[in-house]
């Protein structure tokens, strides 16, 4: 089922960093705009999300390609890349997120109205839905932790060597178009623009190169365990 997200803020660092900013100094005027436009993208966002966990099934090789099938879909993950990723890995936490249409809507608006507003709202739509994975995410944390597992970090479709042409299973296995509305272009672009897949591993002991502190950890708004004082082994 769905989960909407109640996110509040974003990371305006991020903001920055999808505008391309590198240390230049910011007019008041071009600094207070940004804010006003975050603020309209965070009123007209609808964050919603759907996660999936699959029981690994087998590891093969495949046309001199790693094959990583899970039980209960058809999805299966190719590649060197996401092999690597999910080394070791007992099960599979799939993820869909989106702000939904109307921040599309906005882009839109703004297209033919502010151009200036328009490359802003990206930015801040970018930052908004990286803030959703994060979202999702901590849902697959919780229930890992469940298993007494931990989780990894997310890897997208389209990342190394893991195929784009992923996407349209991963969307079905999640059924994320009757439940997020997502459907995908003729070129595998996904509509709401801002929507995110992801898959992330389930391990046994948590990857060395994964371990982070709660403080450091970008799920950290969105944990289910902080409050019952258990750690999720990361």
């Amino acid at each position: 089922m769905a989960e909407s997200y109640d996110i509040r803020s974003v990371d305006r660092a991020e903001v920055l960093r999808y505008l391309g900013y590198s240390g230049q100094s910011l007019s008041p005027e071009l600094d207070s705009r940004i804010g006003e436009v975050v603020d309209r993208c965070l009123a007209v966002a609808r964050p919603r999300g759907v996660t999936r966990v699959f029981e690994v099934a087998g590891r093969e090789s495949r046309d001199g390609l790693p094959v990583i099938s899970l039980s209960g879909t058809v999805l299966e993950l190719v590649g060197n890349s996401i092999a690597a990723h999910l080394e070791g890995a007992v099960a599979v936490g799939v993820l869909a997120v989106t702000v939904g249409a109307p921040v599309d809507a906005e882009l839109r608006r703004l297209s033919l109205t502010d151009r200036v507003a328009e490359v802003i709202m990206d930015a801040a739509g970018s930052a908004l839905v990286e803030r959703a994975a994060d979202a999702a995410e901590a849902s697959l944390v919780a229930q890992a932790a469940e298993r007494g597992l931990c989780v990894g970090s997310r890897f997208s479709p389209g990342y190394g060597d893991l195929p784009l042409l992923t996407q349209p299973v991963l969307l079905s296995a999640l059924d994320a178009g009757r439940q997020l509305g997502i459907t995908l272009s003729p070129t595998l672009l996904m509509s709401p623009m801002k929507s995110v897949t992801a898959v992330v591993g389930l391990f046994e002991e948590p990857p060395e190169r994964e371990y982070v502190i709660c403080d450091e950890c970008l799920r950290r708004e969105f944990c289910e365990l902080r409050s019952t004082c258990r750690r999720c082994g990361r």
